[in-house]
């Protein structure tokens, strides 16, 4: 199947009460553990391209390592750009045929976050492909860029509907308890407020930070309106785990396809797990009648 639109995938999972896992990619292993695990519980996905791997291996030839493994794939798959932080960058995204794009401006004035958010999102319209902002500061580390816990604000109601109103994202990110990284104690989401702004906003909602929290909280957070839950550090922990059981095993191996692909298997499996925790195993069929996306 060729790839779909972010809106499309997210809009569909939302309507229907499950959560499409956005897993971030870092190598072709990585890419390939995320397709097969897609492919064997015919499952909608989002491969997550972020910060640091651009910053290793640049945006494009990421783009076109995703598609050298699309070939053969039946499900529907949608390529993400993962906490831009720039115009520039979200723009070189598009070109390059991204199904999703995000503009992360947490971290700047309300007001100009609104306006770059929104000029991105007037793109994202025109191709017809998906649009995420972020509203509230989500704490922790990812790619390299932090907020210290102290600094991980509850995004209010008024907040995320004034953005949303200002800016016509088509899934909103919002801060509700999370944080990105390894958690230093269990996460206790704001389900309240979660209710509340899906209440006021009527838009997906997504889950940054979704590694480590409790299952039970994850299923109840979907319940509540999120329909984009993303991963990331859970899955470079289960890769690191699969090439040490090689290393640990044999110390001289040092055939990469032995070690990295003992990783991608690992890596599989732990997506797999979460594809079924967020409800979209099988549900690859609901998008057989929607429009494809180059």
């Amino acid at each position: 199947m060729p790839y779909i639109s972010g809106k499309q995938m997210i809009q569909k999972a939302w309507q229907n009460g499950y959560g499409i896992g956005a897993f971030s990619a870092h190598n072709a292993e990585t890419i390939a553990a995320i397709l097969e695990a897609a492919e064997a519980e015919q499952a909608p996905v989002m491969i997550q391209i972020g910060q640091k791997v651009i910053s290793v291996m640049d945006l494009e030839p990421m783009k076109a390592m995703v598609d050298a493994f699309m070939e053969k794939i039946t499900v529907p798959v949608a390529i993400h750009l993962d906490h831009s932080r720039s115009f520039e960058q979200t723009m070189r995204a598009a070109r390059c045929g991204f199904q999703s794009l995000m503009f992360d401006g947490s971290h700047l004035e309300f007001d100009e976050n609104v306006r770059i958010t929104r000029d991105v999102a007037n793109v994202a319209s025109a191709l017809g492909i998906g649009m995420e902002g972020e509203i509230g500061k989500i704490g922790g580390t990812e790619d390299d860029i932090s907020v210290d816990e102290k600094d991980a604000l509850i995004t209010t109601c008024d907040e995320a509907q004034r953005f949303v109103d200002g800016t016509g994202v088509d899934y909103l990110a919002v801060s509700i308890g999370t944080a990105h990284g390894v958690y230093k104690q269990e996460p206790k989401l704001a389900f309240g407020r979660l209710k509340e702004i899906r209440d006021e906003i009527q838009k997906p909602i997504v889950l940054h930070g979704g590694s480590g929290v409790p299952d039970d909280q994850v299923r109840e957070a979907i319940s509540l309106g999120v329909a984009k839950i993303n991963v990331d550090t859970e899955l470079r922990q289960a890769f690191t785990q699969g090439v040490n059981e090689i290393l640990q095993a044999n110390p001289d191996e040092v055939t990469l396809a032995v070690s990295l692909g003992r990783g991608r298997e690992v890596m599989r499996d732990k997506v797999v797990e979460k594809i079924r925790l967020f409800g979209s195993q099988g549900k690859a069929a609901d998008f057989n009648s929607v429009s494809h996306s180059n």
